[in-house]
């Protein structure tokens, strides 16, 4: 009656022997470790060895001591090299029999840090939005007074100062624009999100003639809602980043993969989604420094020296709109941004 009831749970439980060998576990384990039962039953489980085997220490610990203990934010290997986070008890029930329960944390932290991302990038919308008429009233002044002086000056040829002023005055107003993001609205309509990521391979391609690009497209991923032309600006925003970094640090054989999935049951923020569109931009280049991987989509931020640090902000903000958002992971030799997209129109 109690392993019907087991059967049933969506948590995870495992029960090992006094060897630590699978005595049985439930479905929703086998679903979360990635093995089947009958291959399992008798046998140690690789993944709950743990990170430098401090996973197994802890088992063993309970079951020597009889005690129950809990650690968090456990990391497990899977047999198909996927990592996932997790926290989990392990409860001796016998001096033969220790009851192991599993609790995937990898969801809530993701939706955690999207949480904490979207609330972020709300603050700096707001915090730009009011610097920006700070700073183009007072310019809208001196571009009018500069053209005032320049009919007033009895030298024609100081009039060149004046259109320095009046030119650069311009240029931080576009500058503040471009902060601000795109100022259209969105357009519903129906697009190929493969049709996007071709526009911008052929935009790069033409760019970086030696660059390597690499498609891995599911055929089988839908029809987006959306505005073909700003998710076409926003693709080439980040990929264009990557190429740059790639080129800025000479990688060796720099190579652009492209991505298409479609992920069931997602979970962007705190909505969950029924279907969602992943567009992956994947390069090998030098990695996103540690120290801008929290402020990477803040306007201005910049790991690039002659970079303007506004592709990325200008990007999220188009994600924004189409109630999206870009994830980013990265290490040296492998950076990956994801543009999340859900498929149904938005309200």
């Amino acid at each position: 009656m109690y392993q019907r009831l087991l059967e049933h749970l969506t948590t995870a439980v495992v029960l090992l022997d006094e060897r630590l060998q699978v005595r049985w576990l439930n479905p929703a384990a086998e679903a979360l470790l990635a093995a089947s039962r009958p291959r399992v039953v008798g046998h140690w489980l690789e993944c709950l060895e743990g990170e430098s085997g401090r996973v197994r220490e802890v088992l063993s610990k309970a079951m020597r001591e009889f005690h129950p203990y809990t650690q968090r934010e456990a990391s497990l290997s899977l047999p198909g090299g996927e990592t996932i986070t997790v926290d989990f008890t392990a409860t001796p029930i016998t001096s033969r029999e220790l009851l192991v329960e599993i609790e995937p944390r990898d969801r809530l932290l993701r939706i955690s840090r999207e949480e904490a991302l979207i609330a972020r990038q709300e603050t700096v919308k707001v915090l730009t939005r009011g610097l920006a008429h700070e700073v183009k009233n007072p310019l809208g002044g001196i571009r009018g007074a500069a053209q005032l002086l320049e009919r007033d000056l009895p030298d024609p040829q100081l009039t060149e100062f004046t259109r320095i002023i009046v030119e650069e005055v311009d240029r931080l107003r576009d500058l503040v624009d471009r902060m601000l993001g795109p100022n259209t609205l969105v357009r519903h309509e129906s697009l190929n999100v493969h049709k996007v990521l071709e526009r911008v391979r052929a935009l790069l391609e033409a760019e970086h003639p030696r660059l390597a690009f690499e498609r891995d497209y599911d055929p089988s991923v839908p029809d987006l809602i959306g505005d073909e032309a700003q998710l076409i600006q926003a693709t080439l925003n980040v990929a264009r980043n990557a190429v740059q970094a790639m080129t800025e640090h000479a990688t060796p054989e720099p190579r652009l993969l492209l991505r298409t999935r479609v992920r069931r049951q997602f979970t962007l923020g705190a909505e969950r989604h029924r279907l969602v569109c992943e567009m992956a931009i994947i390069d090998n280049g030098p990695g996103i420094p540690a120290p801008i991987r929290e402020t990477l989509f803040f306007p201005m931020v910049s790991g690039r020296a002659e970079g303007s640090g506004l592709g990325l902000s200008i990007a999220q903000s188009i994600l924004h709109q189409h109630q999206g958002l870009i994830e980013c992971e990265s290490r040296p030799g492998a950076t990956e941004f994801r543009l999340l997209i859900p498929f149904e129109a938005p309200a």
